[in-house]
């Protein structure tokens, strides 16, 4: 008895060691299951009280365990080559101006992100330049990317996204 015993425990260790099993289904082409960027363009006014709440395109799941990035497109400069460099900083993000100071911040739930101006001073001073047309990338990435600071480009990288497959909401 004892050998049969040792005799179905090898057996089955090999079974179990030598299969590989099924991968599962492999993502969709252009479907990056690392994580999803998106890109909207907002204003703030007195109106909405400076603050643009963004739903997550439905396509877009966001569990408990992932984080949270945005973006803001704070300029875009002139490159060597007649094209152009977008310049995007990580929220929150401080302006000094002469009135004092204000902030580019969000907060979010799983199914939205507000982003909203903060400041020490009455934000309806600032101008048309810091409040209208001020886009904005969201990403939405498993947790590990979360503790570090990257710029934009180096997520895109690590997240092997092209520009091109950002989606741009209304």
């Amino acid at each position: 008895m004892k050998h049969l015993i040792l005799l179905f425990a090898a057996f089955s260790t090999i079974l179990f060691t030598s299969c590989e099993g099924d991968p599962g289904p492999p993502g969709a082409p252009g479907i990056n299951i690392l994580g999803q960027v998106f890109e909207t363009t907002v204003d703030f006014t007195a109106s909405n009280n400076y603050e643009q709440l963004v739903v997550f395109p439905s396509n877009i799941e966001v569990y408990e365990s992932d984080a949270i990035l945005v973006y803001w497109l704070e300029d875009v400069i002139p490159d060597n080559s007649g094209g152009t460099i977008d310049v995007w900083s990580p929220l929150p993000q401080t302006i000094y101006v002469n009135e004092g100071s204000f902030q580019y911040t969000f907060n979010h739930t799983f199914l939205d992100v507000l982003l909203f101006l903060q400041g020490d001073f009455d934000l309806g001073l600032l101008g048309n330049g810091f409040t209208n047309d001020q886009t904005f990338r969201i990403a939405v990435v498993p947790s590990e990317f979360g503790k570090t600071s990257m710029s934009m480009e180096a997520l895109l990288q690590a997240l092997q996204i092209e520009t091109n497959q950002i989606r741009t909401l209304d």
